[in-house]
């Protein structure tokens, strides 16, 4: 065993005694399964759970449970300093505090698709859905917490199906995901749905990703913009007012104006009265968007809005059609998976006429129908799932839709990127131009005073 243990830094065991290694390195208790099924249990002297997990693999075994060995060191003596000391910490906050900072958060699409993709990968190497569900405790899945596969495997153990144990925690898996899975297990084809589904949430992810990333440079942009303002109406423009006051000199039009801003900014009671509007109007804002009402006019706003609006539409159309299509594709019934499709999209519009289509769908309607009579859809998706009906490929229809919405998605963002760069950089100029043209005009102003005064003499 003293062999074994010492694979992975053999120079530290032919410096150390067994008695020194097992002082400094954790020790990790493993029962693996070799290719042939034999199942073979040990120890290992290494610095972590993953480095353990890593040596398993090396000696060409497949991990089922890996725990700190008895009287060996799991994490060092600083760590469970510092987690103490983070529980002590949190231990002062009030009780609301405390919940919000425990509170498990939703994973991204992009931590949803890596679980995915690695739970898919342990099945289809033929482990069992147990063994493979002990595995995910160990693998590090950013954002999925290793006590979800705990309970997910309980649940197993204890009868229930994967889709019945992963219902049980909506926040990590949604009606997609649990319908999926379900259909999967249904039809004997679980690993092959979890790929999909993998793919899937990559998709989504890669579309957020780019959808975020056009926005980050014009958000920069403004935001250097208002902070160059506010520096030169608080800090700089003061002192060359200060050298303007001993003059009796009339300021330009411009330079008043800006004095007359510098000024606002400088009050208080300005800045206190502009705050209240500000917060009262956000108030007014979020109950108006609170309400049936305002959520639907705020909606039908945001898909009419000029450049973005059509970039909404996009990418609202190609994340319908892909989910309706995962779902068909899958063995999830017509209803179901436009009533999962429905709580997927965010918008309210579009939300309200996938609802409907179900509704005329129940009354053994085609698709096609009641979403060309919703006037929402575009022409193309109607006649493209026209199509697919009377070929009997839905789900195809659907998915060569949404490969060429998000084709446009991406065009549309480049053009939507094109266009707002040029309009901020000509804002910037004019403001910046202002300025100093505000401060130049008036050092004009007294440089021609002076230059009378000199010549009246």
């Amino acid at each position: 065993m003293a062999s074994k243990t010492c694979l992975s830094k053999p120079w530290n065991c032919a410096r150390l005694s067994g008695v020194e290694r097992r002082n400094i390195m954790p020790q990790f208790s493993y029962k693996a399964r070799r290719r042939t099924g034999e199942v073979v249990t040990g120890v290992l002297d290494v610095a972590d759970r993953g480095a353990a997990l890593v040596q398993i693999e090396r000696l060409g075994m497949f991990p089922v449970a890996v725990d700190a060995a008895k009287g060996g060191a799991a994490t060092p003596v600083a760590s469970d300093r510092s987690g103490s000391a983070r529980r002590q910490m949190s231990d002062f906050l009030p009780p609301t505090l405390r919940a919000m900072f425990h509170r498990q958060k939703k994973p991204k699409m992009q931590e949803l698709a890596t679980f995915t993709q690695q739970l898919a990968n342990l099945l289809s190497s033929g482990m069992p859905l147990t063994v493979a569900l002990n595995s995910m405790t160990h693998l590090e899945s950013k954002g999925i917490p290793s006590e979800v596969s705990k309970m997910l495997k309980a649940d197993v153990m204890e009868g229930k199906g994967l889709s019945e144990a992963m219902k049980k925690q909506p926040l990590i898996f949604s009606d997609l995901y649990v319908n999926m899975v379900k259909a999967g297990e249904h039809s004997g084809a679980l690993v092959e749905v979890l790929r999909r589904m993998g793919d899937h949430f990559e998709r989504f992810a890669t579309v957020q990703s780019k959808f975020t990333s056009a926005l980050i440079y014009p958000a920069f942009v403004c935001a250097t913009g208002v902070w160059i303002m506010v520096f030169f109406l608080t800090y700089m423009l003061p002192k060359f007012l200060s050298i303007f006051e001993g003059m009796k000199v009339e300021l330009p039009v411009m330079t008043r104006m800006l004095v007359n801003i510098s000024n606002f900014f400088s009050n208080k009671l300005y800045l206190t009265v502009m705050g209240l509007v500000i917060v009262a109007t956000i108030i007014v804002f979020k109950r108006f968007q609170s309400t049936e009402h305002g959520r639907r006019t705020i909606d039908r706003w945001k898909l009419n809005a000029p450049v973005f609006g059509k970039v909404m539409k996009l990418n609202l159309y190609g994340q319908f059609t892909r989910t309706l299509a995962t779902l068909l594709q899958n063995g999830v019934p017509v209803l179901t998976a436009l009533q999962i499709s429905e709580e997927v999209i965010p918008n309210t519009v579009i939300k309200e006429a996938i609802a409907k289509t179900r509704e005329e769908v129940t009354d053994g309607k085609t698709i096609a129908q009641p979403l060309a009579r919703s006037k929402v859809f575009p022409q193309l998706m109607v006649d493209l799932v026209k199509i697919g009906e009377e070929t009997g490929d839905v789900p195809g229809a659907l998915s060569n839709l949404a490969d060429t919405y998000e084709s446009e998605l991406n065009i549309a963002l480049r053009v939507m990127t094109n266009m707002i760069e040029p309009v901020l950089i000509i804002v910037m100029a004019a403001g910046v131009g202002f300025l100093l043209l505000s401060v130049l005009s008036a050092m004009f102003a007294i440089t021609s005073n002076i230059g009378g005064s000199m010549g009246g003499r």
